[in-house]
């Protein structure tokens, strides 16, 4: 998520849960929204009454009690004790609450997040994917100030690549889709798209990516909104799955608001 070289973060293990299935979420569980054939390797529905710590940890691979993106100038630490679930939804709280961080910080927010990676950096990954169709049901929060996320980060820890699949900055009716990768240059570029307006916070959407060799290929509920043929775009190195609720991008949240949820029925992953 806007993520620039190398993420310096923290984390550890945590609780979640499982979302209330909506009309868009139940229509895409049955198959991906790209022509198959495929197989599904990842179904996690969030059945439990807590996360799966063998799939899910609570932050990123860099984890010392908890977590935060410098690069993005975040207002959050993550912690597990803002993953949570409670009827089949999987709920990430980001909370007004001065949070000291192991980085020496003082953090005004606490939020939560969930990553397929590792619990610590010299750890190895839950799961990566290299290749597949990659979706999510999500209900984002309607207050302003946040900044949720679903996307995919490489196992090597560093960034670029890194594939978008959805992001919400500064609005809650309109998504954003980036792929991000390396120039000619060395330098860092990106191409974004977006798609709206339409009623995020109002109820489950389900956001999806078709990653191939040769396309990456964006979907909101079920329909193509972006899609990128560009050789040098397309990463094709194993990648590992996120969720995350930040907090203050672009900007702090105003006063009036203290607290924000944002909400996931199901992560699926599909490969041919």
């Amino acid at each position: 998520m806007l993520a620039a070289a190398l993420l310096a973060l923290t984390a550890c293990a945590g609780t979640a849960g499982a979302p209330a299935a909506s009309p868009s979420a139940t229509a895409a569980a049955s198959a991906p929204a790209p022509p198959g054939p495929w197989r599904l390797v990842l179904d996690e529905g969030f059945d439990g009454r807590e996360l799966d710590s063998a799939l899910w940890t609570t932050c990123y691979d860099w984890n010392k009690d908890g977590c935060t993106i410098s690069s993005n100038n975040e207002a959050q630490w993550y912690l597990p004790g803002q993953v949570s679930v409670r009827d089949g939804v999987l709920t990430l709280t980001a909370e007004r609450r001065e949070t000291r961080g192991s980085d020496g910080k003082t953090y005004p927010w606490r939020s939560g997040m969930i990553s397929t990676g590792r619990d610590h950096w010299d750890g190895e990954p839950r799961r990566t994917f290299t290749y597949g169709y990659v979706e999510a049901s999500v209900r984002i929060p309607a207050e302003e100030g946040m900044f949720p996320a679903f996307w995919m980060m490489p196992a090597s820890r560093f960034t670029p690549p890194e594939l978008d699949i959805m992001e919400f900055l500064d609005s809650t009716t309109r998504v954003n889709m980036y792929v991000h990768w390396v120039g000619p240059g060395g330098e860092e570029e990106r191409q974004r798209g977006t798609y709206g307006p339409d009623d995020f916070s109002g109820r489950f959407h389900v956001f999806g990516l078709l990653w191939e060799p040769d396309a990456l290929v964006w979907y909101v509920d079920g329909v193509e909104r972006l899609r990128v043929t560009d050789p040098e775009r397309i990463p094709d190195v194993p990648m590992e799955v996120l969720l995350n609720l930040a907090v203050g991008v672009p900007e702090e949240p105003p006063s009036s608001v203290d607290r924000a949820r944002m909400k996931v029925d199901w992560v699926r992953v599909w490969q041919h």
